[in-house]
């Protein structure tokens, strides 16, 4: 029986990171975007 709960306690730790790091991801991808509109918006590209 403790098996059982350690596996699913690690296979809710693997799903918890996965969904961090997607999280992770997307805010990375939206500071990014965000960043070279700030940098278009001073050289006057936009």
């Amino acid at each position: 029986m403790p098996k059982r709960v350690d596996v699913s306690s690690s296979a809710l730790q693997d799903s918890d990171s996965a969904q961090f790091v997607s999280v992770a991801l997307f805010s990375g991808v939206g500071l990014l975007i965000s960043l070279v509109i700030v940098l278009c918006r001073m050289n006057g590209i936009f």
